[in-house]
């Protein structure tokens, strides 16, 4: 299938993608071989008992913004009237297959029949427990809703009819669509990978998002290592109200690096970027490194409390929502 062809860039060499150079470099199959053979995973519940959260309002108005953390780094987002899903996923598993990869560990925080109407889904990049063929059908035909998504990715949900054309806003890093009621979006730069199988490593690009409104401007971060990204960011979007900043699947550091920050580098991040609310987000649902079920939120607080200084720096529950200062 093909994804994507333009004219080489800083970051594509006109088949594949790839990060700045001024960072941690992504490991090989020899190390890929050398975390399977040695890893210790920290202990996981195999199932998490937690009802689902309150429902959400159907629409958020008057300057006001509202967040729901759902689980993993699915969240919505509600302002202006409009409701924004983030990296949806309702299935069971973040693989191809309904009977191998890795399982979910506790429910989406709420139901799926709990969502409002959703006008727009961001999809930061092509990964399983990121982008969701099911959950995604389900979205497409409950509502229809508009996508952006990074370059490449458009093919993704084109080929799987979950989409049209005249639905997607396909972005590079820095480029924004104009194209959503009330809101900007752009695409912003993050230090990751993507593929879905053996053949399709890097096709397509990565991202994060900032929205823009009159209600205050928004960073997700997606899926990201550590990097000058942060700084450049903020540099383009000095006031964010909110950012959503991973904290999980980063050990082993030596392998896990290149790819996710640390609860520690997302302390940094959230300086970096001069959120004035972060949201913690990717942890606490599947087990895809070697990092305990608690670990990272513990560890979060810990780098917090070497702080100085007080940061916002939320940990909310699965299906748990809040106003944002």
């Amino acid at each position: 299938m093909p994804f994507y062809s333009g004219p080489i860039s800083d970051h594509f060499d006109g088949e594949h993608f790839y990060n700045p150079r001024d960072g941690a470099t992504m490991h090989g199959t020899g190390s890929v071989a050398k975390w399977l053979l040695t890893r210790r995973p920290a202990r996981w519940r195999k199932w998490i008992d937690a009802s689902a959260g309150p429902t959400p309002p159907e629409r958020v108005n008057d300057g006001k913004i509202r967040a729901t953390f759902v689980g993993h780094s699915s969240v919505l987002i509600q302002l202006e009237g409009l409701n924004v899903l983030c990296d949806p996923i309702w299935s069971n598993r973040a693989s191809p297959l309904s009977w191998i990869g890795p399982p979910r560990h506790r429910a989406p925080g709420i139901q799926f029949n709990q969502l409002p109407t959703i006008d727009l889904v961001l999809q930061s990049h092509d990964h399983y427990d990121h982008f969701d063929v099911p959950t995604l059908r389900r979205i497409a035909t409950e509502w229809g809703p508009d996508f952006a998504v990074p370059l490449g990715v458009r093919a993704r949900l084109t080929s799987q009819s979950l989409a049209r054309d005249s639905q997607i806003q396909e972005m590079d890093w820095w480029e924004s669509a104009d194209a959503f009621d009330k809101i900007r979006v752009t695409a912003v730069p993050a230090r990751h990978f993507s593929g879905r199988g053996l053949r399709d490593r890097n096709r397509t690009l990565w991202c994060g998002y900032v929205i823009e409104s009159a209600s205050g401007t928004i960073y997700f971060a997606g899926d990201t290592a550590y990097g000058s990204h942060f700084a450049a960011i903020r540099e383009r979007f000095p006031e964010i109200r909110l950012a959503f900043l991973p904290i999980g699947a980063y050990r082993p550091q030596w392998f896990m690096g290149p790819v996710h920050i640390s609860p520690q580098d997302a302390v940094r991040a959230h300086k970096e970027v001069g959120a004035a609310t972060s949201i913690a987000i990717h942890f606490g649902t599947f087990r895809l490194a070697d990092d305990g079920e608690q670990e990272p939120v513990t560890e979060l607080q810990r780098a917090l409390n070497r702080e100085k200084s007080a940061h916002r720096f939320w940990v909310l529950d699965a299906g748990e929502g809040r106003d944002i200062p």
